[in-house]
């Protein structure tokens, strides 16, 4: 699980040495968890999933200012469909269903999520939503404008959408594990209608 260890590491001045401490202290607690959450949707979905843990490989100067891992149905990557996120920045960890980079069908998928709106407004207590993948900044589905944010991604070229729940760095939970876990998993398990809907 997280520490705060896991936070600090992006304290760390210097791209090869950022990326060794990422490597060495975040990706194996990505591997662990995600192959709980992987198992866990796949008996929900009864379909097969693949787990994918960014490199960062395109950075040659800049170190980077957050990490994540994907979830999806395609074994070859994940940026191209509507997938499941587990990431952190240095003040919080992020569990989001995320449409990013311009994914084929954008378009289809924005005006899907807009036919079936109420079902991201019922979505649990503490969910956020981010229209940014590259921006450290969320916020509460209760106080967002949900339906300006996906007429957004379905009309400009870089629209993003990514909704789910975080984990902020200071919150108690990192204290208990197991519930941690727990509130991972019923937040992947939440948004799993929202994954079905965008399944064309």
């Amino acid at each position: 699980m997280f520490t705060q260890e896991s936070f600090e590491v992006f304290e760390i001045d210097g791209l090869e040495e950022r990326m060794a401490a990422i490597r060495e202290e975040i990706q194996p607690i990505f591997k662990s968890l995600d192959e709980t959450i992987k198992n866990e949707l796949e008996k929900e979905l009864d379909d097969p999933l693949f787990i994918h843990i960014a490199q960062h490989r395109r950075r040659s100067v800049y170190p980077p200012e957050n990490t994540w891992s994907a979830i999806s149905s395609k074994k070859s990557g994940y940026k191209m469909e509507p997938h499941f996120q587990l990431g952190i920045w240095p003040e919080y960890v992020f569990m989001y269903l995320s449409i990013i980079d311009k994914p084929p069908k954008k378009e289809k998928v924005a005006q899907q999520l807009l036919d079936h709106i109420l079902l991201l407004t019922q979505l649990p207590e503490g969910t956020v939503m981010n229209t940014d993948h590259t921006k450290n900044h969320y916020e509460s589905i209760k106080q967002a404008d949900v339906r300006h944010a996906l007429e957004r991604l379905k009309k400009v070229k870089k629209g993003e959408f990514q909704i789910g729940r975080v984990i902020t760095k200071d919150s108690h939970l990192w204290q208990e594990p197991e519930k941690a876990l727990e509130y991972m998993l019923t937040t992947y398990r939440s948004l799993i209608p929202c994954y079905q809907l965008l399944q064309f």
